[in-house]
């Protein structure tokens, strides 16, 4: 029953955190942030573990550990439901466009306003294009610092979540035969690779919902999810896991502090953590006697010396550097994966997240089964589970290494990655976005309004492209007379232009299922190390020292993987940016278009750097690992010759004991007969 409650929790703290990642496109834009500042958001998680996780982790240990983890599940639903929150204080989303359509009419004014100054004034920036908006658009700013609740609900998730998997295994490990330990936990990290795959398809289906929707007259709306400004329905998929999470608090009330130990596991094998616990057992011979509750001062007396006697161990140690490592590029890869997608293979993040639920995580989530099940049939001992998911994890390096090859041209935007007077080539030199074609139109360089011209290229708005006349609304608005859409081998033209982007890149749909199918298959091998390497980390600690060994494992990992990987991640995705968004008062906004190019090679580049890094560290891991198992082995032989010439001294002993009885039984019979004799 525990392990069932366990692995509900485990897949409702999964879901809700895949779902925060599904949704940082979405938070991106409906906050006008940049991606660093979505790293810190999603950071801020980590942040909470952080406050909390070492103390929860030694003294939780003490305590009853059920009613924590259920007491953790609260803190993680309440706040779920605080990110939720600022949909319902801020205002409707307002995105940003040059031209606005009328549902009831069909004749819409021109989107090229007449020229009142000169181009030179537009070309130095003109105040008419330049200055921020006034009046009832900024009176709603100060709303969009409301993602600071996002960044508290996600810091409560954090403090919320950190019971569940120290005390969790550590509960599991006390309790469970020996044999089985690693199975349960296998079964454990499946279902909570489980959860991330309802979260991503949670966020697949928020994603194709507005934002307002019930709110807004859809016909009005003139973007579709796969636009650069499209939010989705971000905070309906924080309702609904926060009612998931709240539910899996409920069986952990009813659960004990202790279980009957296996009658495989006696007295000798028993754990201190395991005398602490166990009161009485019916399935046993012997009772143990729980030890009293240690005072609050006793145990903090000894947290820091145990900390340093664990720190001690260099093998630990080494392991918690090399995991470091590795989740820094774990975390980073994952957390920016949607948008990689979204971005370089031109998907929407519906599409995206969607993928990542029904293909990626699956296969995540059948290779740490699988490694847990490995580790069980083939009796793995530590050091083979070691070279096991070293070996897997640098399989899937190797095959890694073909994604920089699995690449995809730059979208062709006018002004930005195109010239105006070449519709062949890429330029990245030429960013100018006025020309002699748009010329006699007033248009502001900082919106963002794209259109797809007949000629297949994209102008950022129906201004830039010169479009003189606009008949139709909403979605099936169509731009006419635009001089600046020419078609191929022309010098001019006045072709028309209709609202979004145009159509991504053929050889973008080519390499797009070669980008997925090696993705599932890297994602699978790497998977298969991860149960094998988790079991390392346990057993290769002294049993009293496991709770806070693996509370400070988490702690470490996610104070220095989870919560810089996606900021960094975010700041250097950031420099990739071609062109952003303007927020209604001025200031940056969210990008809105990248260069693909940089944008592969910086994301790729930076996953590969750290986990080569992380290998080099691996090899000083075997050769301590190897000197600690012989000087085990050392020791385990000295105890065991030591015991041997006890048993030896016992029996001279016993003999010697024998033998002054035989001696004294002897002398008595002499005196016996010669009394008789005498008589």
């Amino acid at each position: 029953m525990f392990l069932v409650a366990l692995s509900f929790a485990y897949f409702a703290k999964a879901l809700s955190g895949s779902y925060m990642k599904s949704t940082i496109t979405q938070l991106e834009r409906r906050f006008d942030i940049p991606s660093y500042l979505t790293g810190v958001i999603d950071g801020s998680f980590e942040i909470g573990n952080l406050l909390v996780i070492a103390f929860v982790s030694y003294f939780g240990a003490k305590l009853h550990r059920p009613k924590i983890i259920a007491m953790g599940c609260v803190l993680m639903a309440v706040g779920t439901f605080i990110i939720a929150l600022p949909h319902f204080l801020i205002g409707r989303y307002k995105f940003e466009t040059s031209i606005r359509s009328s549902v009831n009419s069909t004749n819409n004014l021109s989107p090229c306003p007449a020229r009142l100054l000169s181009p030179a004034a537009l070309a130095s920036g003109d105040p008419l294009s330049k200055a921020p908006s006034t009046g009832t658009g900024c009176e709603g700013e100060s709303n969009l610092s409301m993602w600071i609740y996002v960044f508290l609900g996600n810091v409560l998730r954090g403090i919320g979540e950190t019971p569940v998997q120290p005390l969790g295994i550590s509960y599991i490990d006390d309790f469970a035969r020996e044999e089985n330990a690693a199975f349960y936990i296998g079964c454990v990290q499946t279902i909570a690779v489980i959860g991330p795959v309802f979260g991503y398809l949670l966020g697949s289906l928020c994603a194709k919902i507005y934002v307002d929707i019930g709110f807004v007259n859809m016909e009005s709306i003139t973007i579709s999810p796969g636009d650069a400004r499209w939010v989705g329905a971000w905070w309906l998929g924080y309702l609904i896991a926060g009612v998931i999470t709240l539910l899996s608090a409920i069986p952990f009330w009813f659960l004990p502090r202790s279980l009957p130990i296996p009658s495989d596991r006696g007295p000798a094998q028993c754990t201190p953590e395991q005398t602490s616990f166990i009161k009485d057992s019916p399935l046993l011979e012997h009772k143990y006697q729980a030890d009293e509750p240690a005072g609050f001062l006793e145990m903090a007396k000894d947290f820091i010396p145990t900390l340093k006697t664990l720190l001690g161990n260099p093998v630990y140690f080494i392991y918690l550097c090399v995991t470091i490592i590795q989740l820094n590029s774990l975390i980073g890869m994952v957390t920016y994966k949607p948008k990689y997608i979204e971005q370089h293979y031109g998907q929407s993040a519906s599409k995206a997240n969607f993928l990542m639920g029904t293909i990626n995580i699956p296969a995540v989530a059948l290779g740490i089964f699988t490694g847990g099940l490995l580790m069980k049939r083939l009796k793995l001992s530590i050091m083979g589970a070691a070279k096991f998911a070293f070996g897997t994890s640098l399989i899937g390096y190797f095959l890694s290494l073909f994604f920089f090859v699995m690449s995809c041209e730059n979208a062709k935007v006018a002004g930005i990655t195109l010239p105006y007077n070449r519709v062949d080539g890429v330029s990245y030199e030429e960013r100018s976005l006025f020309s002699a074609c748009n010329s006699d139109c007033v248009c502001s360089d900082r919106d963002w309004d794209p259109v797809c011209g007949e000629n297949g290229i994209t102008y950022v708005s129906p201004c830039l492209a010169g479009c003189q006349t606009s008949t139709g609304s909403g979605k099936n608005t169509v731009f006419s007379n635009c001089s600046c859409v020419v078609a191929a081998g022309l010098s001019s033209g006045n072709l028309t232009a209709s609202v979004g982007h145009c159509p991504h890149r053929d050889d973008c749909d080519r390499v797009f299922p070669y980008f997925l199918a090696l993705s599932v298959v890297t994602s699978f091998i790497i998977s298969l190390g991860g149960t094998p390497g988790y079991m390392v980390l346990i057993r290769c600690i002294k049993p009293q020292l496991k709770s806070l060994a693996l509370g400070f494992h988490t702690l470490s990992t996610r104070t220095l993987a989870g919560i810089p990987a996606p900021i960094y991640f975010g700041a250097i995705i950031d420099t990739t940016c071609l062109k952003w968004g303007q927020k209604r008062c001025g200031g940056r906004g969210a990008c809105r278009i990248y260069n693909t190019t940089a944008y592969r090679i910086a994301y790729l580049g930076l996953t590969m750097g750290l986990r080569t890094v992380s290998f080099l560290l691996c090899i000083l891991g075997f050769v301590l690992l190897k000197r600690h198992l012989r000087r085990e082995e050392r020791s385990a032989h000295q105890v065991a010759n030591g015991g041997a010439e006890l048993e030896v001294l016992r029996k001279e002993e016993v003999l010697a004991s024998n033998s002054d009885q035989s001696l004294r039984t002897s002398t008595t019979d002499y005196n016996n007969t010669e009394r008789e004799t005498r008589l």
